[in-house]
């Protein structure tokens, strides 16, 4: 099971930037803050693919994207408008493009700390390469299509693209190169005494430490498989597709023998 859809709780001020590239155990990582911090946890992939009941969550992530990076301080003003819309009443955020936005996240939200969690590079490279794929966004752009909240999504990850080739120097697809850019990039933009990198693999004492936490008492650190929790949602979102493309095809078809039957 993926990480569930976590609601804002007002009230909720963000304490945490997840910093970890998407791959890297966020989905656990995700999961872990929610029961240390005992608040909700905006975990991007998650919110962007499922959490939409309409289509204002993407199109906001979207509109930021289009105006990074900054330029004038109308996108500056813009970048943080949505980042206070989509993050207020969040203990935490992770994954993407929230690890991308460190030092916008970092300008609103100052007392927070930054944790990346990270894993072996070769690793990742393969990992990531099974969702990182051009060629897949042609077939996303026709399934998608009939969802109307979803239909921005190609489109959302081709500005990820641009931003992470902005970042790291190199387009898709990513390899180690990428994966070491990023940790020299957190270096450069986060203080030192702020920034702390995590393994999933060596569970609660490291994360509690960096978060001045107690380890949960008789609580399993959670262990969620982040390609299998991309899987689910990608299962779901081409069978909700398919299906929508089915029902408006055999509307086509009934109102196409209707018509004919009438002219006969």
């Amino acid at each position: 099971m993926g990480v569930q859809l976590s609601c804002p709780k007002p009230g909720t001020e963000l304490q945490v930037i997840g910093a970890g590239l998407s791959r890297t155990g966020t989905a656990s990582f995700s999961e872990a803050l929610r029961i240390l911090l005992d608040g909700p946890v905006y975990h991007g992939g998650t919110h962007v693919s499922t959490g939409m009941s309409d289509i204002s969550e993407i199109r906001s992530w979207i509109r930021l994207l289009e105006h990074w990076p900054a330029h004038k301080n109308a996108d500056k003003d813009l970048i943080r408008g949505v980042l206070k819309e989509r993050l207020s009443g969040y203990a935490a955020c992770t994954d993407a493009p929230a690890a991308q936005l460190v030092p916008e996240l970092l300008e609103l939200y100052p007392n927070a700390i930054v944790v990346c969690t990270v894993r072996d590079a070769k690793a990742w490279e393969k990992s990531i390469a099974t969702i990182s794929g051009f060629a897949l966004r042609g077939f996303l752009r026709f399934i998608l299509f009939p969802i109307p909240a979803m239909r921005p999504f190609p489109y959302f990850v081709d500005l990820l693209a641009f931003q992470w080739e902005h970042l790291y120097g190199e387009k898709v697809p990513h390899t180690t190169k990428t994966y070491h850019a990023h940790i020299e990039w957190l270096k450069k933009v986060v203080p030192e005494e702020k920034l702390f990198f995590f393994d999933v693999r060596d569970g609660w004492e490291p994360l509690c430490k960096a978060l001045g936490k107690d380890v949960p008492k008789d609580v399993p650190f959670p262990r969620i498989n982040d390609g299998k929790a991309i899987e689910e949602i990608s299962k779901k979102l081409v069978t909700k597709g398919l299906t929508r493309w089915a029902a408006m095809l055999i509307t086509a078809g009934v109102a196409a023998a209707a018509y004919w039957k009438a002219q006969a």
